[in-house]
């Protein structure tokens, strides 16, 4: 029975949910300020709901982060629309940057690529660490 509840606990939505805890928990030891599960109207009058938000500050603009557990195109063209759809709507120095999960299998190049041609900048959750002065601020 017992195995059977471990199970549960490793069912996508629960494994998901335990790396957005991660991505928290690391916003929180480095003192990053955000706002968690924001949701904004786009262009198309589609909603969408960010993980996360961290407020302008004097040096850096609104930066919008994206938790991605299991980096795929589809999750990478989701994270996109999302960001062209809204992007019109917000400030015009805001910032997308996207989490993507790179600590059990590689992150695809064309994942990568595909953020970053539609300016949604990719900080890998093994290189974190470097991006934390950018995200502090």
């Amino acid at each position: 029975m017992l195995a059977v509840n471990d199970l549960f606990y490793l069912a996508s939505p629960m494994v998901s949910s335990l790396f957005l805890e991660d991505v928290v928990a690391w916003l929180d030891e480095n003192g990053i300020r955000y706002t968690p599960n924001v949701k904004f109207t786009g262009k198309s009058g589609y909603d969408h709901l960010f993980d996360f938000v961290i407020p302008k500050s004097k040096k850096r603009p609104e930066r919008i982060l994206q938790a991605i557990n299991r980096p795929s195109r589809d999750e990478a063209g989701a994270t996109a629309f999302a960001w062209i759809d809204t992007r019109e709507v917000r400030a015009s120095d805001s910032r997308a940057y996207a989490l993507p999960n790179d600590s059990e299998r590689l992150v695809s190049s064309s994942v990568m690529d595909a953020l970053n041609s539609y300016e949604v900048y990719p900080i890998l959750w093994s290189k974190r660490q470097e991006a934390v002065e950018e995200l502090v601020v």
